[in-house]
C-alpha cells in the first residue's frame, strides 16, 4: 500500500461512515500509515461546507481531528502546476473549477496517488498528459 492524498469527497465519506468499502479502506490505510494525508484545499472545502450549514459542532470536531492528519500545503510550485492544469482544461473546453486542479497539483507535486470518487474531473487532467495517479476507495 502506497501513501495517498485523500480528496475532499472521500474524506467526507470516511467521516460519514456510510460506505463500508470506503471505511474498510480508510481503516486499513490508517493502520498502515497512522494518519490520513489531505490538502489545505480539502480543509477549506470541509470548513466551507460545515460552516455553510451551521454545523459548528462538526466543524470543531473536524478542526480538532486535523491534529492527527498530515495536511499538505499549496505552495508556489503547486500554484504553477495548478495554473497550467487550469489553463489547459479551459483551452480544451473542460473547466472543472479551481479546487480540483489545486488538489491535483498538490498530489502531483508530492508524487502521491489521489484517492477520489470524482474520477471524471481528474481523468480530464490525465487526458492532458499529466501523470496524475488515481484510486477510488468506493
Amino acid at each position: 500500500m502506497d501513501k495517498v492524498l485523500l480528496d475532499t469527497d472521500i474524506l467526507s465519506e470516511i467521516f460519514k461512515a456510510k460506505n463500508a468499502t470506503v471505511v474498510a479502506n480508510a481503516v486499513a490505510y490508517k493502520e498502515a500509515f497512522g494518519q490520513f494525508t489531505l490538502s489545505v484545499i480539502t480543509v477549506m472545502e470541509i470548513v466551507k461546507g460545515l460552516h455553510k450549514i451551521n454545523r459548528a459542532d462538526a466543524l470543531q470536531k473536524f478542526l480538532v481531528g486535523l491534529q492527527t492528519c498530515e495536511v499538505l500545503l499549496f505552495d508556489q510550485a503547486c500554484a504553477e502546476i495548478a495554473g497550467r492544469i487550469f489553463a489547459d482544461l479551459e483551452q480544451i473546453g473542460h473547466p472543472i473549477g479551481r479546487a480540483d486542479p489545486m488538489i491535483a497539483a498538490i498530489a502531483l507535486h508530492n508524487n502521491l496517488m489521489l484517492v477520489t470518487g470524482n474520477a471524471i474531473h481528474y481523468q480530464q487532467i490525465q487526458k492532458l498528459g499529466y501523470p496524475l495517479k488515481l484510486n477510488n476507495w468506493r
